[in-house]
């Protein structure tokens, strides 16, 4: 069986969160195609809809190129990395399961806390109710778990780490001020363009932490176990929200 400390390096190994992300892109895309009709972006999350905006604005419109794109990309790091690759991927998956449950378990609780918490400070709150019907919730927020991800933890965090790293930033000022740019950009993010939500502070100081906890899982627990948690409780609030 794999051992303790085998196990927690192996949930950071590109493997095993390829097989883990796969069957959750193929269940967005698959969910998108089914349900969006002719206008499938009113289903898309950010993050999605950027790339796709970007990319239509290029004079690309591949539905598929963006899925392609990031399976690829995680395909061939797994094949750089496929000398050190995990055995015992039936133990890591489900390990990676729970443990996506337990962190959204988690961010969940945080969400419920500080509420309460601005409220004693002062601070006034404003959320919007949600206005998707269930079904189209469940398929948006599963692809935010994804692409979000993907955009702000795969991508920009590892290059704000990267960056940091070649001009001598010691590892453990690096891993804060690369997951505190990282967040704030996927809190501001939020709130632009033409998909953006309109401002509250909740909604702002809420993301900044998520981003903070999603970048922090990152770096620590993996791709996969991100993904998965950031998804899993995206389900969670669509389903109490429905």
């Amino acid at each position: 069986m794999t051992s303790h400390i085998s196990y927690l390096r192996s949930t950071r190994h590109p493997w095993p969160s390829l097989l883990f992300v796969l069957p959750l892109v193929l269940a967005y895309e698959g969910g998108v195609a089914v349900l969006g009709g002719p206008h499938p972006e009113n289903l898309r999350n950010g993050a999605d809809n950027w790339l796709r905006v970007g990319l239509t604005r290029v004079g690309i419109s591949w539905v598929w190129l963006p899925p392609a794109v990031l399976l690829a990309l995680m395909a061939v790091w797994t094949w750089r990395r496929r000398q050190d690759r995990p055995i015992e991927l039936l133990a890591v998956l489900s390990g990676m399961v729970l443990e996506s449950v337990a962190f959204a378990i988690g961010l969940w609780g945080m969400s419920r806390a500080l509420g309460p918490l601005l409220e004693e400070f002062g601070i006034p709150l404003a959320v919007a109710p949600a206005t998707e019907p269930a079904m189209g919730q469940v398929i948006t927020y599963l692809g935010a778990g994804i692409y979000e991800e993907a955009l702000f933890r795969l991508i920009l965090f590892s290059c704000l780490m990267r960056v940091l790293r070649m001009v001598d930033v010691n590892g453990l000022l690096a891993i804060p001020l690369a997951a505190t740019a990282s967040a704030l950009l996927f809190t501001v993010a939020h709130h632009i363009g033409p998909y953006g939500q309109s401002y509250s502070n909740y909604l702002f100081l809420f993301r900044l932490i998520a981003g903070l906890y999603f970048a922090l899982l990152f770096q620590f627990r993996g791709f996969g176990i991100a993904v998965g948690a950031h998804a899993c409780y995206n389900l969670m609030v669509s389903i109490g929200a429905s």
